[in-house]
């Protein structure tokens, strides 16, 4: 445990979203201090309805996206970035991934490896008053990168390689592209992100906070990889794997209730 001295944590305020939170007293932006001046940084993201999902007319839609409106009740923060090969070595003290440099999204970590890193990062942070940190649901993760749009990317009906890693050979440095409107980086492309359902298809109707499956197989990755095309990438795309698995295409980020 002697890699999580140092660790302290600090809120800061910081500019206001492009869609008023329902909280006003909520920081809009969440920095906590991992140590050795790494940082993990998270946004404010608003209670709100959605259409969770694609519609039919959107092309390559898989048959597993089918559209149903979603309520999130609750503002929740998300990490402004993928979590970082810094971030998870200051935590964890090492760093799995493969291709290695500090800003690039950690890879090579399973489910339950992000299980282990959000265990020890919550038992050192509640007695800072913090804590909650987690995987976001499925609908959060997707309705945090819409962010209030309905095209199939945040940006609009096309993906260029100048907005979204992808159709490349390799991870880039986080933030190396410009936002969504919730200001988070990468929500297109880059790396998979898990998420904390268990897989299935969607509900028929409104739900309300939706949490998936309580059993199964296979979890949930959201976002599409670099090394994939526009596809795959798209803001209803879905993906699963095994929660052992550990690939180089697959990373995550972190919400916190």
């Amino acid at each position: 445990m002697n890699r999580l001295i140092g660790f302290w944590f600090f809120l800061t305020w910081a500019g206001a979203f492009s869609v008023l939170a329902q909280d006003v007293k909520q920081p809009k932006e969440v920095s906590v201090s991992l140590g050795n001046n790494v940082n993990l940084d998270l946004v404010l993201i608003p209670a709100g309805k959605f259409t969770m999902g694609s519609p039919k007319s959107e092309k390559k839609r898989e048959d597993n996206e089918s559209q149903h409106e979603v309520v999130l009740s609750k503002s929740f923060y998300l990490g402004k970035y993928e979590v970082t090969q810094e971030q998870w070595q200051a935590v964890m003290g090492k760093n799995p991934s493969e291709v290695k440099g500090p800003k690039l999204p950690v890879t090579e970590v399973s489910w339950l490896d992000c299980q282990d890193f959000i265990k020890i990062l919550n038992e050192k942070s509640c007695d800072k008053g913090l804590g909650g940190f987690r995987l976001p649901t499925e609908a959060e993760w997707e309705y945090a990168c819409r962010a209030g749009t309905t095209t199939t990317y945040s940006f609009g009906i096309g993906a260029s390689i100048h907005q979204v890693n992808y159709n490349r050979s390799e991870t880039k440095p986080v933030g190396s592209f410009k936002p969504n409107a919730f200001g988070l980086y990468d929500m297109h492309g880059n790396v998979w992100e898990w998420c904390n359902d268990w897989f299935e298809y969607y509900p028929e109707g409104q739900v309300t906070d939706p949490m998936g499956s309580k059993s199964g197989t296979h979890r949930i990755l959201r976002g599409g990889a670099f090394n994939l095309s526009a596809m795959f990438v798209r803001s209803a795309i879905r993906n699963v794997n095994t929660p052992t698995k550990r690939l180089d295409t697959i990373g995550f980020r972190l919400a916190k209730s």
